[in-house]
């Protein structure tokens, strides 16, 4: 790809081309840069913030997408949407977002690989684009991306906290007060380095979630939670936090659940995003899955 610079104030090399580029963010550029990917003038760039002057040619080559090592598998997914940028997947409890230490195969990735295999290269690599994750015992709704410049976009949407997601949690006991909002911050356990913590501000980074009280029982309650960052095991260490663990959360909870479902009763339910391309944003919705409908009928008969 070959462009001209034409203004007649100087402009930072990456500058320049994250604004012909859309579809690659910032740092890709730049690792393109310094890979020797890019010309100023028919010579390699020296650095990213080299000064363009007017009437500088500026070529950039991008390699192909390195291959995978992943293997694709043929597991059956329920689809929510999708269209050329993106898949919504309503996520099953028991199966691992990406491969990781003890999940070599049968992740969601896995079985997205296996469901659209010509899936563009996404930051330099045939793989599909996680923009968000679930725990493994979490259900519901996520999304990744087909594309590089979806992926981009997405993960904006994201880190900008523009996306509304909504949770259904049902916890041991009940929380202090019927709706609230909880301000924790969130780290690895000192003593557990495999688990997160609730921790002081100068050790972790900032968790904010609101939640509200959908249902009561005698002992426990449903709430719909609403996350306004997406620190690991979030909802799950503020459940905690509050006194009312989810039922089942063995790590975070109670090591003998008062419900045995074998998992823990947390459920992605609802995902409002603005799509690229689009003027308005869409909202996905996933039902609970029958093993925890199955509880809120026992509870309520």
């Amino acid at each position: 790809m070959n462009f001209r610079f034409d203004k007649e104030a100087p402009e930072r090399l990456d500058k320049f081309l994250v604004g012909l580029l859309p579809e690659f963010s910032r740092s890709r550029i730049q690792r393109l840069i310094a890979s020797g990917l890019v010309e100023v003038n028919g010579r390699a760039a020296w650095k990213a913030g080299q000064p363009l002057e007017a009437g500088s040619t500026v070529t950039v080559r991008v390699p192909p997408a390195a291959p995978t090592s992943l293997i694709a598998e043929d597991i059956p997914l329920d689809i929510v949407f999708e269209n050329e940028d993106l898949i919504v997947v309503n996520k099953p409890a028991g199966m691992v977002v990406h491969p990781a230490a003890g999940h070599s195969s049968g992740t969601l990735v896995h079985a997205i690989l296996g469901y659209a295999p010509p899936l563009e290269g996404i930051g330099g690599e045939e793989r599909p684009g996680v923009v968000h994750r679930l725990d493994k015992e979490t259900s519901g709704l996520i999304l990744l991306a087909k594309n590089e410049r979806a992926h981009r976009w997405l993960q904006d949407q994201f880190r900008l906290r523009k996306v509304e997601k909504t949770y259904l949690a049902l916890v041991e006991g009940k929380p202090p007060t019927p709706s609230g909002r909880v301000e924790a911050y969130i780290g690895r356990d000192p003593k557990q380095r495999r688990k997160m913590a609730i921790v002081s501000e100068k050790q972790g980074r900032e968790a904010v979630s609101e939640y509200k009280t959908v249902e009561e029982f005698e002992n426990h309650t449903l709430l719909e939670f609403h996350p306004h960052t997406g620190r690991t095991h979030q909802i799950r260490l503020h459940c905690a936090f509050l006194r009312c663990p989810i039922v089942g959360d063995t790590v975070y909870g109670r090591k003998r659940p008062t419900i045995s479902i074998g998992r823990h009763f947390l459920h992605a339910y609802r995902l409002r995003i603005l799509l690229p391309n689009e003027k308005e944003p869409r909202q996905f919705e996933a039902p609970l899955p029958e093993e925890l409908r199955l509880v809120l009928n026992a509870l309520r008969s």
